[in-house]
């Protein structure tokens, strides 16, 4: 089954590089937006998801906020 994998992330936030991780070794493809250098990226996304913070993924249209392998899992089914 193909998923659709989006990670919102900054380029020092050490929370980020463990969702990229931990997807990595799922063998998942994902696409990286680092809100960093893409600021309208980070307007739209906080538009979406009332938050502010990073990471923020969105797997198959189902938001899951930081890093929570149980939540990432039950969004890949």
């Amino acid at each position: 089954m193909n998923q659709d994998i989006t990670i919102y992330t900054t380029a020092m936030c050490p929370v980020c590089a463990m969702v990229r991780e931990f997807l990595t070794h799922m063998n998942m493809e994902y696409k990286e937006v680092n809100v960093d250098i893409n600021p309208l990226a980070m307007l739209k996304l906080v538009a979406k998801t009332r938050r502010f913070s990073v990471p923020q993924t969105n797997i198959n249209g189902v938001w899951v906020f930081g890093f929570a392998p149980e939540k990432i899992m039950a969004a890949l089914k």
